[in-house]
């Protein structure tokens, strides 16, 4: 089976957009998990822990709106 270049970048960018899809919710999942069960142990440091958990979170999710926009350029070809 011939496959031309096209027709791999496209494979490319449904594995790049599955891989950090994937890649971000199971560490959002992650962050936010271990967060609670420190919050659940020392209820006193709730609104720092809170403001941190969302910055990381924040964070988190810049990876695959980065690696779509990578998909994306590898799709249209730029060099």
């Amino acid at each position: 089976m011939n496959l031309e270049l096209n027709e791999f970048r496209v494979i490319a960018v449904g594995l790049i957009c599955m891989v950090s899809s994937f890649a971000a919710a199971s560490s959002d999942a992650k962050v936010i998990s271990t967060a609670l069960e420190c919050m659940a142990r020392q209820p006193e440091i709730e609104g720092r822990l809170f403001t941190s958990m969302l910055i990381g979170v924040g964070l988190l999710e810049s990876i695959p709106i980065i690696a779509v926009v990578i998909a994306f350029m590898l799709l249209g070809g730029v060099k």
